[in-house]
């Protein structure tokens, strides 16, 4: 003979939702780990942010953007620094008249 349980709707509705969000914690930790960032030359991060060399430079000095250093005469930059440096930095345009 099998034991049977008779257990409340919300009890049930509770540990249900609790096994959905460990089965999807599960899931997260088994994923792969997300690609390394990319490090561009500084020619290529300037064609990729849309600025020149030199304006690109000018923002690594202010501070606006890190830089990473690649040897003792060129910079690198990363990818997801250069994606948030528009949003951050980008000018509010006006509509033209």
């Amino acid at each position: 003979m099998q034991a049977a349980y008779i257990v409340p709707a919300a009890e049930w509705d509770n540990l249900t939702a609790r096994l959905t969000q460990l089965e999807s914690a599960e899931a997260a930790r088994q994923a792969p780990p997300p690609p390394p960032d990319v490090v561009m030359s500084t020619a290529q991060a300037a064609v990729y942010i849309g600025l020149s060399v030199d304006a690109l430079l000018r923002a690594r000095r202010a501070g606006r953007l890190p830089g990473v250093r690649l040897n003792d005469r060129d910079w690198g930059f990363r990818r997801s620094s250069l994606d948030k440096y528009p949003r951050r930095y980008a000018r509010a345009t006006s509509p033209a008249s």
